[in-house]
């Protein structure tokens, strides 16, 4: 059955562009639709969510949607929005990273079923290896006018800037492939629509004039907007850089807190466009939260509803656990749980001293941990002191003055989390 798609993405707040014509195209019948995806990394990250989603939604509405790997346009560069070209890949990195994007696509679209709709992933790489220069301009450079290139908003953009040092012929003609992988796959798979963000436009009609010009048929785009942060700074950046998808460069724990940390403007938007949520589910938590917004009801479902899409169930679970560590009641045993990384994640800025294997294996009075050895207190007075006020903790557990750290207390097999207060950690790093 198919579903109204525009109408969906619509209320969502997904919407930027639709060219005449598409949303009735769409309702006749089962189509086909692609996205473009970047192949210069092994993973993708929380700024490909939004094409994603798209895919995602557009094959719950029935249709069927094309993931595009761009192994050719990858080796070019994109100049939209860019300042600099990209670096270029050989053939064989582009291939691992074709098949770790596909591993994450797949958390969102179904490449395995029998239904005529299922997700297709393809790498334009296939078709424009064998295409010679020769044959490019012949075939599909002479029905697109330099006047017409040189409209487009990414390229005038691009040379008019004043820090800009120009483009390149290789940049120019971006848009050029990108249209032809447009129409290489409306003529190969039927795929009639192109989406993309806003800033995509001027590639997607280059690819819809292709098939009008050489196909003698009619192509649509569907555009989304660029998602924007309510303080300015850049969405899917942290303070490491890019929020990736692969636990491996930035980890579930991490993923988790990004999404919780989202102010309450940002999450009641990003909870239409990051979740399959219905309208009156998120009608029901919007409201939810405007009654206790101390409670973050509208962060929390976002990040749970996100790090199980992207990790898994599992994940989300040690996340909320290692968050849960530094603000709630928790124990030994629940800092034990945590593997390396997350404890490290959890910890990150904590400061920290080397303590030797050996001091450990013998047995390390609390004090000297405290002061003389660890240097977290100024001074063995000061270690008493506290001890007395009943405010030191070992791994979240409280200790008295006659306490010895022992291989026992080991977190990891090399952490010891000193504490003072509530908020005053500590880490002893045995090595």
């Amino acid at each position: 059955m198919i579903k109204n798609f525009v109408e969906e993405l619509t209320w969502r707040g997904m919407i930027h562009t639709v060219m005449p014509g598409a949303e009735e195209h769409l309702m006749e019948s089962m189509r086909s639709a692609y996205v473009g995806f970047d192949p210069t990394a092994d993973s993708l990250h929380i700024g490909n969510l939004v094409p994603i989603m798209l895919l995602a939604h557009y094959q719950r509405c029935g249709h069927k949607p094309v993931a595009l790997v761009g192994g050719a346009t990858g080796m070019i560069g994109d100049p939209s929005g860019k300042s600099a070209e990209r670096n270029l890949l050989d053939e064989k990195t582009l291939r691992h990273n074709q098949e770790a994007i596909k591993k994450q696509l797949s958390h969102f679209l179904d490449f395995e079923s029998n239904a005529d709709n299922a997700a297709l992933l393809v790498n334009n790489y296939d078709w424009m290896k064998n295409f010679s220069f020769l044959e490019f301009i012949r075939d599909v450079g002479k029905h697109i006018t330099v006047n017409y290139m040189m409209a487009k908003d990414s390229v005038k953009n691009r040379i008019s800037s004043d820090d800009s040092e120009g483009m390149s012929f290789t940049e120019f003609t971006y848009q050029l492939v990108q249209g032809y992988d447009f129409l290489h796959l409306y003529k190969e798979k039927n795929c009639s629509i192109q989406m993309g963000g806003s800033d995509q436009w001027g590639n997607i009609t280059t690819g819809t004039e292709l098939i009008r010009r050489i196909g003698n048929g009619k192509g649509f785009a569907i555009t989304c907007p660029l998602i924007t942060k309510s303080d300015g700074s850049k969405f899917g950046k942290s303070e490491g850089g890019n929020v990736w998808l692969d636990p491996n460069r930035t980890s579930p724990y991490k993923f988790y807190q990004y999404w919780l940390n989202s102010s309450d403007e940002d999450a009641e938007k990003y909870i239409k466009i990051f979740t399959f949520l219905t309208e009156s589910e998120i009608t029901d938590l919007v409201n939810q939260h405007k009654e206790a917004p101390h409670l973050r009801a509208l962060q929390k479902r976002l990040a749970e509803e996100i790090t199980t899409m992207v990790h898994s169930k599992e994940d989300l679970q040690n996340a909320v656990k290692a968050s849960e560590i530094l603000f709630g009641n928790s124990t030994s045993s629940d800092l034990k749980s945590l593997n390396e990384q997350t404890f490290l994640d959890v910890f990150d800025g904590v400061p920290q001293t080397e303590i030797s294997k050996e001091d450990i294996e013998n047995g390390l009075g609390i004090i000297s941990a405290l002061a003389e050895k660890g240097g977290f207190l100024k001074s063995n007075g000061e270690a008493r002191r506290a001890l007395k006020e009943n405010s030191i903790s070992v791994n979240k557990e409280k200790v008295a003055d006659d306490y010895v750290i022992t291989s026992k207390d080991l977190i990891n097999n090399k952490f010891v989390l000193l504490q003072r207060g509530k908020k005053n950690y500590f880490l002893l790093h045995i090595l």
